[in-house]
């Protein structure tokens, strides 16, 4: 591609965090639970994972937020 690397990464992290930004129809998230993994995913925290396992990251991610860091979604 004719892209340098620094503009290839920034594309490589959009495709994740649309992946991110997906949401079950009738299945709204809270907004702390997307501020959350938002945040991970605009840290960089997805960069190395395949777009495909974005979903399962996002479920295993809150699912230890919400029992090992629920005060952080409570200030949130």
């Amino acid at each position: 591609s004719d892209l340098d690397a620094a503009t290839q990464q920034l594309l490589n992290r959009g495709v994740r965090l649309t992946e991110l930004l997906k949401q079950g129809q009738y299945v709204p998230m809270a907004i702390e639970e997307q501020v959350a993994v938002i945040y991970a995913g605009v840290r960089g925290h997805l960069d190395k994972l395949e777009p495909s396992k974005i979903t399962k990251f996002e479920s295993a991610f809150l699912a230890h937020v919400l029992s090992q860091h629920q005060d952080v979604l409570s200030t949130i």
